[in-house]
Formats: structure tokens, sequence, C-alpha cells
């Protein structure tokens, strides 16, 4: 039950309304609408045989996909909400410092899509969701060595893996009526729709209280888990615990920040509750390097090329493409955000080893608290115990038994201490 003002302190009833004019603010800003390409660049690209470039400008964008809201209007909001976190919470608060964070990043996200059409495009959105080629620490591998160490493994095992839970036997229609029942079972009294998604590009999409599926299409019960788990358990979960928190309502938005810790939780998710499987992980890995050769200067054709090499028909190529191009042009740098599930994926991975290691485990059920981000967590910490933000509803079974986690991670910093090279000349004879 939201928390009334006449029953808050001074300091929370501040908290609460800054937090509530960033959740209005940030309203009007809906990204992936904003990057979208309509029906007509794909019929055009069709109709001349895949062989001419879609005409993507930024007058197209203008013309075709206007903003709903005044760009230079919502920025002086943001920067307005900024100058009275400092002056109502003071310049060291830490959930000022969380929410002036968000401030910032918005101000961004507007100027990527004012930017849309232009070269600055992907300069901003590299600003936000990073590129192929980042360092995870110094002398680090990068995702772009990710994705190719991945693809070389996939190709040794190729169809070996292959069960009847991959052969994709259920229409959409289908899929809704299997996953209202599993999140019913999931969410018990929160009310989740699941319903048919109409120009979402994803094979599913979550929103603030539902599930969209994509249209047209059949699934595998791999993939309908996957959907279950990443949409479901995850991101519907982290939006009704951040709209379930009394003060911080902040906690249900997420700027970019928070996209490549949801993008990773769900996919670490995946992981840990069994339910990926290689040709999953051949579709991230494929959207790494999907966007390296954007950034290194291919065009439209050569990621489209790209995909149909990987096996994909010539619909699924144009839209995974098109997810590479959306926001720039066809012959302009990528936008980046699919690169946030690898790479948030990385970063949690190791976050969790070092709570582990370091004896901080009661941070870990906090990524689930709302649209969180790493460095936040121990500022999320302390406002847990001062009971300005509620411990979240929603968390997976691998996640809030920490004792099972703890023990997977204990053993993965062991395991990571052992050379690979060494190993593989010690099992030779096994593995002949």
């Amino acid at each position: 039950m939201p928390m009334d003002k006449a029953f808050l302190g001074e300091y929370e009833a501040a908290i609460k309304a800054l937090s509530e004019r960033i959740v209005l603010a940030q309203k009007p800003i809906r990204v992936l609408d904003a990057l979208k390409w309509d029906a007509s660049v794909r019929d055009y690209f069709f109709k001349h045989k895949c062989q001419e470039l879609p005409i993507i400008t930024k007058e197209y964008y203008l013309e075709k996909n206007p903003l709903s809201f005044d760009p230079d209007k919502q920025i002086e909001e943001f920067h307005d909400i900024d100058r009275s976190i400092r002056r109502k919470l003071g310049e060291y608060s830490g959930v000022g410092s969380i929410m002036q964070r968000m401030c910032a990043e918005y101000i961004q996200v507007i100027q990527l899509l004012q930017a849309r059409g232009t070269p600055q495009f992907t300069e901003i959105s590299q600003a936000l969701y990073g590129s192929s080629e980042d360092a995870f620490h110094v002398g680090a591998p990068t995702l772009k060595d990710l994705a190719t160490l991945v693809t070389e493994t996939l190709l040794k095992m190729e169809d070996k893996v292959i069960t009847e839970a991959d052969i994709p036997r259920y229409a959409s229609t289908e899929v809704v009526d299997i996953l209202s029942k599993r999140l019913a079972d999931y969410f018990g009294e929160d009310k989740i729709r699941v319903e048919i998604g109409d120009g979402i590009l994803a094979d599913a999409a979550a929103g603030a209280d539902r599930i969209k599926i994509h249209k047209d299409l059949t699934f595998s019960l791999r993939e309908i888990r996957t959907f279950e788990i990443h949409e479901g358990w995850v991101h519907l979960a982290t939006t009704l615990n951040g709209m379930a928190q009394p003060i911080c309502t902040f906690l249900s938005k997420g700027p970019p920040s928070s996209t490549v810790t949801q993008e990773g939780l769900a996919i670490i998710t995946e992981i840990f509750t069994f339910s990926s499987y290689p040709g999953r992980v051949k579709q991230l890995t494929n959207r790494i390097s999907a966007v390296n050769m954007a950034e290194e200067g291919a065009n439209f054709f050569d990621v489209y090329a790209f995909y149909r090499g990987q096996g994909l028909s010539e619909e699924e190529s144009y839209q995974s493409t098109v997810r590479v191009f959306r926001g720039s042009t066809p012959e302009g740098g990528p936008f980046t955000k699919d690169l946030s599930y690898s790479k948030g994926f990385v970063l949690i991975y190791n976050f969790l080893r070092l709570a582990v290691q370091r004896g901080l485990v009661e941070r870990i059920p906090l990524l689930f608290v709302g649209k969180t981000t790493l460095e936040d967590l121990h500022i999320l910490l302390d406002l847990q115990e001062e009971g300005i933000i509620v411990k979240p509803k929603y968390v997976p079974p691998q996640f809030a038994d920490l004792a099972a986690v703890s023990a997977w991670m204990v053993y993965s910093l062991f395991l990571n201490r052992l050379d690979l090279g060494r190993l593989a000349l010690d099992f030779k004879g096994l593995l002949q």
C-alpha cells in the first residue's frame, strides 16, 4: 500500500517528492519506440530483392517518427530536478547521488533521440550502453573476444545437444496461454497479462504489467522457458518490486545504466535456472558480432549478409539487422544497446563472485529491488537498513537462497585459478 506523505518524515517526504518528479519527467521518453522503422522500410528492402539500402535519414525520423515531447523542455526539467536534489538532500546524499545520475542519464537519452540519423547517435549510444571493444579491466578480453570464443566453441557442438525441446511447435497464441498460467503461479496476487504484440522486434518484451509475444511465430519449449525467466522472473519482477517501493519510486524506472544490469541479470538467471541453451547463447553473441561489424564500418548489407550466413531466414536476418541500425542510418554506426545482455552478464557474475569472497552476500537480493545498477547496491543496502526502501517481494529462488548461490560462487572462485590449457593437456586421453 502506498505510504501517505502525512506519515513521512521531512527527509523521506523530500526523497519521495523528488523521486516522483523523476518518474513523471521520464514518462514520455520511450527510447525503442522513438528508434523504430516503419513497415514501409521493410517493404522497400524486400521489394528491391534485398539489393537496395533502406532510405533512412535524419529527416525520416523527424517526419515518420517525431518525438512526442519537447526535448529542450524535458532536458531543462531534469536540470531543475538535479538542482532541487542538491538543495533539498545535500551534495553528499547517497540516494541523492542515484537520482542525480538518473537525471544526467535521461538528459543523455534525450540527446540520443535528438541525434537520430546522425553520426552523434552512435557516439552517445556508446557512452550510454558501451562498445564491443570496451575492456572489463586492464588487459582483459573484450565483448568482441567473448563473441569469438563462444562462436568457436559452439561450432564444435553443432547439433549434438538439440532435443525435442528445441523444436518450434507452439504458436504465439499458445505461448500466451502457457506463459499466463506459469506467471500466474509465480506472481500470485499480482495480475500479469500476456498478450500478442504487434510491431515489436524482439520475440518477447516486458512492459510494466504485461509481456508481449511476437505474433505469427512459432516457439520451442526452451524459448518459452526463457520468456518466463527473462521477461517474467526478472524484468516484470523488478518493475513490480520497484513500484512497491513506498518512497524510492524511481526504482520502478530504468535509465541505460540499469539496462546493463537488468539484461545481465536476466541472462544470468536464465543460466542459473538451466534455462539457457547454445542457440540462445549464439543469438546473444551474434548481436555482439553484428554491433562490432557496424562499429568497424559495416553497413546494413554487410550485417544482413552476416545473419544470413548464420542460418537465419531473410525475415529473421532483416529484423536482427534492424536492431543494429535502428536510430541510426543503414550506413551509419550502430545502436549498441544489444551489448547490454552479455556485458551485464559478465559484470554481474563477477560481482557475485566478489560479493561471496568478501562476505557481502546480503547485497545480492538487492539486485531485484527495482531497476538497479551495481554501483548503487551499497547505497541501497544503507537505504534498506534505514527503512527508506523495502526488501524485494519477487526474487528467483536461485538468488533468494544465499547459501546455494554462495556455494556455487565459492567453487567458481577456485576453478578460475586453474589453467585450462594445462588441464587440456592432462585430460587429452579422456577427450579423444
